[in-house]
């Protein structure tokens, strides 16, 4: 008797952390489910570790500015990877493609609509981006990261399911460690990063808020920071002359347990961090980035805030007063910092990947 062959569900992604991690929850979710995963996704994570029987690069591009000859050579690009998209699709035959955001995904996505294949769209922030909005009347379906999106018509509204934003397993397990609130004068610690790529606001704004505060909160902190490498040892230098304890890196492959270890977190407001910290649990203190067209991040911090779980504060207005201020009213409420935490948790949701699995295999009818 021949051996009944896996469906193949394709996933589609940009190669950016945003974007890769989600879906790499998903493909770990579905192959557990003895479903086949294949990546369709551009340059920049040809090298990315994915769980995917096969990685198809397809050419892609991203809309910037108004330029004529720029939008014209995107617009080439784009078409391109359509047509690439169109023959992988052809020859593999997936029984669903899922597309992740960003302009990489738009080919496959396009392309898996010319051909007739189901289609689900995962919004991972609180505002649709323009790569979404240009898919979403194509699309089968729409998963999202957060509970209501802004600016959406009635015929995408109906295409909706929440399903939250898919974390990792190393998330998982940091979940599972509960808040400790800091007791009387002992240790304060601080995590501060800015998303994948870091962020020098944080460099220039996060060490002199610090020396504002008085000698004896200082002597509590202990501040762990991902900063830029050129900035790291301007970084480390200013906590060395403030004899404040703390560990600065690069990067933090351990980001999720150092987040769990957290008392307060000050960072970007991106899809993935918000997710992240949600999920485990922490209080923090959001600086949404500022330049974005779509304003995401914006949307991301507000929906946190909201719940209760943190502090958004614009970047126009995020200076070392003002971060101390915030810092110096946490510190003297652990009860407000307990509080926060439990509603940053309630807003977050572990099983998202295994609820983003049953949306998918429900749009393939597998």
């Amino acid at each position: 008797m021949a051996q009944a062959v896996a469906p193949l569900v394709l996933l589609a992604a940009g190669g950016t952390g945003g974007h890769l991690f989600p879906a790499e929850s998903l493909a770990v979710a579905l192959n557990k489910r003895g479903v086949a995963v294949d990546l369709a996704t551009d340059v920049r994570a040809a090298h990315f570790e994915f769980p995917a029987r096969n990685v198809h690069l397809i050419p892609s591009a991203t809309l910037r500015g108004r330029d004529p000859v720029a939008l014209a050579r995107t617009t080439l690009m784009l078409a391109r990877g359509a047509l690439k998209a169109w023959s992988v699709i052809g020859r593999i035959r997936p029984a669903v493609v899922v597309g992740f955001g960003g302009y990489p995904t738009v080919p496959p996505l396009i392309a898996a609509s010319w051909r007739g294949v189901p289609t689900v769209l995962h919004e991972q922030n609180g505002v649709m981006g323009r790569a979404n909005r240009l898919l979403a009347s194509r699309v089968t379906a729409i998963a999202t990261g957060f509970r209501v999106l802004a600016k959406v018509d009635d015929a995408v509204r109906a295409k909706m399911t929440f399903t939250g934003n898919p974390v990792r397993p190393l998330v998982i397990e940091a979940s599972k460690v509960p808040y400790d609130a800091p007791h009387g004068d002992g240790t304060l610690r601080l995590l501060v990063f800015g998303g994948s790529q870091g962020a020098r606001v944080m460099s220039d704004v996060v060490p002199p808020a610090i020396e504002k505060l008085d000698a004896s909160l200082r002597a509590r902190l202990h501040v762990v920071q991902q900063a830029r490498p050129e900035d790291i040892d301007a970084v480390s230098a200013h906590y060395e002359k403030l004899g404040v304890a703390h560990t600065c890196a690069a990067f933090f492959s351990d980001l999720p347990v150092r987040m769990a270890a957290a008392h307060l977190v000050i960072s970007r407001s991106g899809a993935s961090t918000v997710a992240e910290l949600s999920a485990i649990g922490r209080p923090g203190i959001l600086v949404p980035l500022p330049h974005s067209l779509d304003q995401d991040q914006l949307a991301n911090a507000g929906v946190l805030q909201e719940a209760g779980g943190a502090v958004r504060i614009v970047q126009a207005e995020f200076t070392p007063e003002r971060l101390a201020r915030e810092i110096v009213a946490l510190a003297a409420e652990p009860a407000r910092l307990a509080a926060m935490a439990a509603c940053a948790k309630s807003a977050g949701t572990v099983d998202a990947a295994e609820r983003l699995a049953d949306l998918v295999m429900k749009t393939a009818g597998i």
